[in-house]
């Protein structure tokens, strides 16, 4: 919500009655919040701002400002902290834990999928779908996002720890639609009927069991959806073809947006805590993983479906890595990255002569 700028509609100090009336709020929305942490938090005699702005996508957010520091937030009548709030009162939420990895996915703005949250020892948080949760980072208490969770921690368990865990943006449709694009849309299918698009392409890019519904998005209609990726992300180009009819006439095909990367070290890191968390490591010889029907969908060849039982863990990390796509950085200063498929192109630098005794780096 807060990836992007966004524009400030108001910034009010807040009156006395408001100010009891929004410690009365806070109290009641988080029951785990003491009445002196409150009393620290949100202090009597200190300026207390109510700031109202538009997020880049259009929501109408309230914040509360002590300090400068935004403490609170809120967005469709319910209140959540900051990660500001949670630095002080880390308990103040119950927190689900990922892999330092993950936080450059959350930062883009995609939801906690349950794959990548480490069930401690004494299980995980009892929560219900809807309620505001935390995240944190492997070796750090410090929060890094807040959001709700998408179900029930009983559900994630029954779900086997797959599919999503705490949302934190309209990151379902971004995810149809990324996926839509990157599988489905050729360029021969150009210009394309947004509504076509959305029928034939994204619904089928849903993951089983959930359901788009743009409506309940914070775009509402597919129209602003698609000029949110035209104008904001330059992944498509959207025109009206014909009156009242819109297409898809151009599509960003080269898109950084439209892939991930991951160094060798975060790929191994991730396989050994899947192999981990589903008990794969062969019991009797720990050199071993046993291959279950995602890592046999994944890494072997039709020909071992009936033959292959176990990987070597070298065996399973070069297999691996074997079906990703290599890409290389070229970085400058001050500038993003920029990410391309291949192996860097190897460079060769040699000091020549040019006139008399100059020498040059070619």
């Amino acid at each position: 919500m807060f990836a992007k700028a966004f524009r400030v509609k108001s910034n009010t100090a807040i009156k006395g009655s408001d100010r009891r009336k929004l410690k009365s709020d806070l109290l009641a929305a988080f029951p785990s919040l003491s009445a002196d942490d409150l009393s620290e938090l949100v202090p009597n005699k200190e300026e207390l701002n109510v700031v109202k702005i538009y997020a880049h996508k259009g929501e109408a957010v309230t914040l509360y400002v002590v300090h400068k520091n935004p403490l609170f937030f809120e967005v469709e009548k319910r209140l959540y902290p900051t990660v500001y709030v949670l630095w002080r009162c880390p308990a103040l939420l119950p927190t689900f834990t990922t892999w330092p990895p993950v936080l450059q996915k959350l930062i883009g703005g995609a939801d906690l999928m349950l794959p990548g949250v480490v069930v401690p020892p004494c299980g995980l948080p009892d929560v219900k779908q809807g309620d505001c949760c935390a995240v944190t980072l492997v070796h750090n208490r410090a929060p890094v996002a807040v959001g709700q969770a998408s179900v029930s921690s009983a559900e994630m368990q029954s779900l086997g720890m797959k599919g999503r865990g705490v949302s934190l943006m309209d990151a379902l449709l971004l995810q149809c639609f990324m996926h839509a694009l990157k599988t489905r849309v050729k360029k021969s299918e150009l210009p394309l009927l947004t509504s076509t698009f959305l029928r034939n392409h994204m619904f089928s890019c849903c993951p089983s069991g959930k359901q788009i519904d743009i409506k309940k998005s914070s775009y509402k209609k597919l129209s602003k959806f698609l000029q949110a990726m035209q104008q904001q992300h330059h992944l498509v180009r959207v025109k009206e073809l014909t009156k009242g009819v819109e297409s898809i006439v151009e599509v960003d095909w080269k898109h950084p947006q439209k892939g991930a990367t991951m160094n060798p070290t975060e790929v191994r890191s991730l396989v050994t805590d899947y192999v981990k968390k589903n008990d794969l490591v062969v019991e009797h010889n720990k050199n071993f993983v046993t291959v279950n029907p995602v890592l046999c969908d994944c890494l072997l060849e039709k020909s071992e479906y009936q033959e292959v039982e176990t990987l070597k863990w070298d065996d399973l990390f070069s297999r691996t890595l074997g079906r990703m796509q290599v890409c290389h950085q070229v970085v400058f200063p001050g500038k993003a990255p920029i990410t391309k498929k291949g192996q860097i192109e190897p460079i060769d630098i040699s000091v020549a002569s040019r006139g008399s005794n100059k020498k040059v780096s070619v």
